[in-house]
């Protein structure tokens, strides 16, 4: 006998003479919400708003009810990625743009942002952010500048060349400088990354690396791919620095 008709067969039949059987009747179950209905005196437009982000991709809609009840809506999927509060943000720009479209005077806005709320209100305040607008994409900025003068991998050559280490090293970075040689290999006076499927990348220096990238992201064929399929392409050809993973 299975455990669940036990377990029925005892509920529906209950020991206990004092005991009542739950009623699962439930009256009036298609009615969905009850509320008071207030007449309003000054009836006027009123918006709603809302962003959200998951990993499908980002969404936005918006919302107006006009004074005699008739709705109004808008959405759309944006292409970029953006954080829930910048969501909320283009849903309410989105949905301002309909009202001003509509010539509307008088808007009543809600939404479920507390920070797009109080800034609206005034309560919040945020400093001002820099923005720096540059010719190309942000992940062509990646690698890092050598302020010394001297490439990423010159301690891991000279380790390799010498078996030095640099001057003022200390016990847990001369076995940091350890474990990275072992992933390397020198060829005279050129470095090599090894790869997992026992091939070799040549490393590279920032100057190098942003030549590379130029060429590959926006050269002669100007495919003006991603930062993924830019990495990608740059190791299918063979080149290789610290930061480009």
């Amino acid at each position: 006998m299975k455990a669940q008709a036990l377990a029925d067969h005892l509920a529906e039949n209950p020991v206990d003479n004092e005991y009542l059987p739950l009623s699962t009747y439930f009256p009036d179950e298609e009615v969905n919400l009850i509320e008071e209905v207030v007449p309003d005196d000054h009836p006027v437009w009123k918006m709603y708003f809302d962003g959200a982000v998951n990993i499908k991709g980002v969404g936005i809609g918006a919302i107006l009810i006009s004074p005699i009840g008739h709705h109004y809506p808008v959405m759309a999927r944006l292409r970029f990625f953006y954080t829930n509060n910048t969501a909320e943000y283009e849903a309410c720009i989105m949905g301002l743009k309909m009202v001003i479209d509509l010539d509307v005077h008088e808007l009543l806005v809600m939404g479920d942002s507390d920070l797009l709320i109080r800034q609206a209100q005034g309560n919040t305040h945020i400093d001002p952010l820099e923005i720096q607008v540059r010719n190309q994409h942000d992940y062509c900025n990646t690698f890092e500048t050598e302020p010394d003068g001297e490439p990423w991998y010159h301690d891991i050559k000279r380790f390799l060349k010498t078996r030095e280490y640099p001057e003022h090293a200390k016990g847990d970075q001369k076995r940091t400088i350890r474990r990275l040689a072992s992933g390397f290999f020198l060829n005279g006076e050129i470095l090599y990354k090894r790869t997992p499927d026992l091939n070799l990348l040549r490393c590279i220096d920032a100057t190098e690396a942003e030549r590379i990238m130029s060429e590959v992201h926006s050269g002669v064929c100007e495919p003006h791919m991603n930062g993924y399929i830019l990495a990608k392409k740059i190791l299918q050809a063979g080149y290789y620095w610290l930061t480009m993973e």
